[in-house]
């Protein structure tokens, strides 16, 4: 197909540009963002966004979880349409690719189509998901979670942050609610462009990493209650130390973890005590574990050992445990004909590549409820990411761009 020959390619500048644009606001304190969904620089940046999109000659509709969605029109108007998208959203210390390189590459995407005059059957839809990290309002991948039937639009809009604020009043305050019924769309396609966050295509000096699965998770929030006392003048054998059991859970996921090689993680990436004071023993802790496995069997029998050996670490040393999951999904397989389209693309384009198992969850896991759906990688420097020393090079983004642009094209399919 002479439309999509090699020598088709984006704007890798134009991209690099938006990029850089967008990072500068909710900037971060050390050369990273902080663009927490829903927050006034969350706002400023869907803006920016819509602007440019507008700009672009596209059309906006936003759904009742403040999901964005700008369509370039297709030539048939029975055909459904192919989205593209990934989060605007950051961590507290974020970086400036995560999430942003798919939103902006997938308007860098319909950039290109105008500036060459092509036209596809089926429409395009540039989206921006809301609250992909989950880092204010948890679980992760909320929006999406919502759209493909996995949470109400109630639970969402119920879900407190830190300050008791609740998602539903924040998006109201900001002004982002839409008039559109979350999940009434209907997608011929779905593809999502990401940095690794991880140090697999750098190692393996790869350009593009074709994602053929995601990896399940579960996210459990541990509520440990002990005694607060005095900790100069309360005598070890009478203490009910909840933060003596929560690092005892820490250690024995660790090791629940490494038993469970190859292909499993697990860890605890935020702990709250109380009252977080330095001289009294904490009567609360709140702490989260996360574990990951392409394995829905070892997935679910890795949570199942965890919470029975936390109970009995509390129930030893007299400290009370309650448990709730905050976030699930079971491992993905994304869509062969979609996945062989992407590894067809960077073979053309002359990019190396490899398969690739995403480490972390994307808001592509839930669309492939409902969607043929799949993602391409592009690495990021020592495979770091939510860390505001997240880096990628201009390169890495146009090739991964390069190789959405094809992929696209070819499910899109190209008119004359």
């Amino acid at each position: 197909m002479a439309a999509l020959g090699q020598n088709l390619r984006i704007n890798p500048d134009r991209l690099w540009d938006s990029l850089m644009d967008m990072a500068k606001i909710g900037p971060g304190i050390a050369g990273g963002n902080n663009r927490q969904t829903l927050t006034d620089a969350d706002a400023e940046g869907r803006r920016l966004f819509q602007s440019w999109c507008e700009d672009a000659g596209l059309t906006m509709g936003v759904d009742r979880m403040g999901t964005m969605f700008l369509t370039r029109p297709g030539t048939d108007p029975d055909a459904l349409p192919v989205y593209v998208g990934s989060h605007l959203d950051t961590q507290p210390t974020g970086g400036k690719y995560d999430g942003v390189l798919g939103v902006l590459a997938g308007l860098e995407v319909v950039r290109t189509l105008n500036d060459l005059g092509i036209r596809t059957k089926h429409p395009i839809v540039v989206t921006n998901w809301a609250n992909e990290e989950g880092a204010r309002f948890a679980p992760a991948m909320l929006a999406s979670g919502v759209f493909a039937g996995v949470h109400s639009l109630d639970y969402a809009y119920g879900r407190k942050d830190p300050d008791g604020k609740t998602y539903g009043e924040e998006l109201k305050r900001i002004g982002w609610v839409g008039e559109e019924e979350v999940g009434a769309r209907k997608m011929h396609a779905y593809f999502e462009l990401h940095i690794e966050q991880g140090p697999i295509l750098e190692a393996e000096t790869k350009q593009i990493g074709v994602v053929t699965h995601c990896q399940g998770l579960w996210w459990l929030e541990f509520t440990l209650t002990g005694r607060e006392a005095h900790t100069g003048s309360t005598p070890m054998n009478l203490r009910v130390n909840a933060g003596l059991a929560m690092a005892r859970i820490m250690e024995m996921v660790q090791t629940v973890a490494m038993e469970n090689q190859p292909g499993a993680v697990g860890g605890v990436g935020q702990v709250n005590f109380s009252p977080n004071s330095r001289n009294v023993l904490p009567g609360k802790v709140v702490f989260t574990v996360d574990i990951r496995t392409p394995d829905l069997a070892k997935l679910n029998a890795m949570r199942a050992r965890i919470e029975k050996e936390a109970a009995e670490i509390c129930e030893a040393l007299g400290v009370g445990c309650a448990v709730e999951a905050v976030g699930h999904f079971d491992p993905v397989t994304f869509d062969p004909k979609l996945v062989a389209s992407v590894r067809a693309a960077a073979e053309r384009l002359g990019y190396s590549h490899m398969n690739l198992i995403s480490g972390a969850g994307h808001d592509a896991c839930w669309a492939a409820k409902v969607a043929p759906a799949t993602m391409i990688m592009c690495p990021c420097v020592g495979g770091l990411s939510h860390n505001e020393a997240e880096e990628i090079s201009k390169d890495w983004a146009g090739a991964g761009c390069d190789v959405l642009l094809h992929a696209v094209l070819e499910t899109a399919e190209v008119v004359g």
